[in-house]
């Protein structure tokens, strides 16, 4: 039977797990979350919801290459589109707290890399986020249903179901290297008006229009 273990993942060119997305080559393959390419529009959303928006600082793990590669990439998209930018490395979680004392004062928003050490602290820092209320960017609702802002990524309860692709594929024989990797095709943008309330900020109404959903 094929070896699931060297199977299907969440993955990207970038991170290293695969030669390129077309041609992964040795034992990965699966769906791109797309994490840095939808980085530019992410912070779009921010400076929609916050026309006066001048200053952002983005958070995530320098010890985890996906987060600190997503992390470049919002500096970069904050710059092109002329903002100023505040980065905020965390190493563990003893380093959350210090890094909202740091830039609270500064910013205006806050754009938050996933990964384990953030998923595993996320009401902490949604928490903490609130209190200096800084609206929040996510790339999953997961984290808006926690108490963050808002969250723009794929769908995915449609990637989970592409994924069963994958994997009855491999089970049949098929190579990872010769699986493609596929994009997303299904995205969410994701508010939560509760969170704006506690924060004093107002949405606008044709911005909530076109949000997949809206959490009351």
């Amino acid at each position: 039977m094929p070896n699931l273990a060297s199977g299907v993942v969440a993955c990207s060119a970038g991170s290293g797990l695969v030669t390129s997305l077309a041609r992964p080559g040795g034992n990965v393959t699966g769906l791109s979350m797309q994490s840095t390419e939808l980085v530019t529009k992410r912070c779009e959303f921010l400076r929609e919801i916050l026309p006066d928006l001048r200053r952002m600082a983005v958070m995530g793990n320098a010890g985890y290459p996906a987060a600190l590669l997503e992390m470049r990439e919002v500096e970069a998209a904050a710059r092109t589109l002329g903002l100023e930018i505040d980065i905020a490395e965390l190493r563990r979680a003893e380093d959350i707290s210090p890094a909202f004392d740091a830039f609270k004062s500064r910013v205006q928003a806050l754009y938050v890399c996933a990964d384990a050490l953030v998923n595993a602290n996320n009401v902490r820092i949604n928490i903490l986020a609130a209190g200096a209320r800084l609206p929040t960017m996510y790339a999953t609702r997961v984290f808006v249903e926690a108490g963050g802002l808002m969250a723009y990524g794929p769908n995915n309860t449609d990637l989970f179901r592409r994924a069963g692709d994958y994997v009855d594929k491999i089970l049949r024989g098929a190579k990872p290297a010769d699986l493609p990797v596929e994009q997303p095709t299904k995205f969410d943008l994701v508010i939560s008006l509760t969170t704006a309330k506690a924060i004093g900020l107002t949405i606008p109404e044709s911005f909530l229009l076109r949000a997949d959903e809206v959490i009351e």
